[in-house]
């Protein structure tokens, strides 16, 4: 019999921030000038979800501090005027939050950036840990991130939920052995994320008021 949820680890861009678009242009405008014509919106989908370094590594070995270096940059004077809040986000983590539920993210993004999305969204007071790309050595889907979060949070495997919208969030909930929801606005689509077998998948971030109803005393 599954333990209550009572600790949930959030993704952070693509699961509670609409990054999206914002990744795409960035990553098409870098991509555009340094290998014009290779790479076009369908494309660039693929990068949503790994670290730069990651993404990087696969299109130009020799060339990852510059091409992320650029990426931030840019990324930095889009980012304002390109994010948004997912419908109904700040107001549910607010009572997951009242309800005493352990809350941490955990992303590939840098803390900066994250610190800065949340103010954005007025959800910076909101979390009891974040666990950042420069935090670890091991980006997910390796367990590092989700392991140092859950010892953050004094928190144990069983009662742990890990919640995103890419295969990297969901691999990497598995190899911690943490439960795992996928989000059904992902970018790639909810089929996409369906064929990684999360134990839940989320059509609404309020779906969690429910499911972690159980682990109230």
């Amino acid at each position: 019999m599954n333990k209550d949820i009572t600790t949930l680890l959030f993704d952070f861009d693509g699961t509670l921030l609409d990054t999206n678009e914002l990744i795409v242009q960035t990553f098409l405008s870098v991509l555009g000038e340094h290998f014009p014509g290779q790479y076009g919106r369908e494309d660039v989908l693929h990068f949503i979800g790994p670290s730069l370094e990651q993404t990087f590594t696969k299109i130009a070995p020799g060339r990852v501090d510059e091409l992320s270096d650029q990426y931030r940059r840019l990324n930095r004077t889009l980012h304002d005027e390109l994010v948004s809040e997912y419908d109904g986000v700040t107001e549910t983590l607010r009572i997951l939050k009242s309800r005493g539920l352990k809350m941490a993210i955990v992303s590939t993004k840098r803390e900066e950036t994250i610190l800065h999305g949340l103010q954005l969204m007025g959800a910076h007071d909101i979390f009891d840990a974040l666990v950042a790309l420069d935090h670890v050595q091991n980006p997910k889907p390796h367990p590092e991130p989700l392991e140092l979060a859950l010892r953050l949070l004094d928190a144990d495997q069983e009662g742990a939920l890990m919640i995103g919208d890419n295969s990297h969030d969901i691999e990497g909930g598995k190899n911690a052995g943490v439960r795992t929801a996928g989000v059904a606005w992902a970018a790639k689509g909810e089929a996409f994320l369906a064929a990684y077998e999360p134990d839940f998948m989320l059509n609404h971030i309020s779906d969690l008021l429910d499911l972690t109803k159980a682990g109230l005393k």
